[in-house]
C-alpha cells in the first residue's frame, strides 16, 4: 500500500471515528434531556419510569392542597377525574394561576412509593388555553360538575360515516 493511500484511510478511519463519538454525545443529550409526559392513569399503572425526571399532568382535586406552616412546602393530589390520583409534593413559590380544580403540569421525579416530587409546576396559561394532554381532562371535570355530556352526538353531523 503506497503512502498517499494510507494517510487517506487513516482521514476516512478518523472522520468515521470522529463522527461516531459526536452522534454518541447527541443522542445521550437528547436521552438525559427529554421530559415525557405521563397523565394520572400511567403513573398509577406503573408506566411511568421510577427515579427519572418526568412530567406528570392532570386536574389539582378540590380540597386537597396542604401547605405547610413553616416553610413554601405544598402537597396537592393531581387526578384524571376517574379514579386515577397521584401524590405530588413541591417545595417553592407556585404560580399566580394554581388552584384546586385547575389543570396543571408538574415536572419533577416518581419515587418507588409511588409519590412524585415535583421542581417545577406549570399552571395553564389563561381562561382560553389548555394544553392538549389536559383539555380531554377539562372537558371530563365540566360534564362532572354539569352531569350531563356537552355534546349531544344526536345533533351532530357524522362527517365519518359510522
Amino acid at each position: 500500500m503506497n503512502v498517499k493511500r494510507k494517510q487517506r484511510l487513516q482521514v476516512i478511519l478518523f472522520s468515521m471515528t470522529a463522527l461516531a463519538v459526536a452522534l454518541y454525545a447527541i443522542f445521550t443529550a437528547f436521552e438525559q434531556n427529554m421530559n415525557i409526559f405521563y397523565p394520572p392513569h400511567e403513573v398509577k399503572n406503573g408506566l411511568a419510569p421510577v427515579g427519572q425526571n418526568i412530567r406528570v399532568g392532570g386536574m389539582v382535586l378540590d380540597g386537597s392542597v396542604k401547605r405547610a406552616k413553616s416553610d413554601l412546602s405544598v402537597s396537592f393530589i393531581l387526578s384524571d377525574l376517574q379514579g386515577n390520583d397521584v401524590a405530588v409534593s413541591y417545595s417553592g413559590i407556585l404560580p399566580d394561576l394554581f388552584r384546586e380544580g385547575q389543570g396543571i403540569v408538574a415536572e419533577g421525579v416518581l419515587g418507588s412509593d409511588g409519590a412524585f416530587v415535583a421542581n417545577t409546576v406549570l399552571a395553564k396559561h389563561d381562561e382560553n388555553y389548555m394544553p392538549p394532554e389536559l383539555s380531554d381532562l377539562a372537558i371530563a371535570a365540566d360534564q362532572k360538575a354539569v352531569g350531563t355530556s356537552l355534546v349531544d352526538k344526536s345533533l351532530s353531523p357524522n362527517i365519518f360515516g359510522d
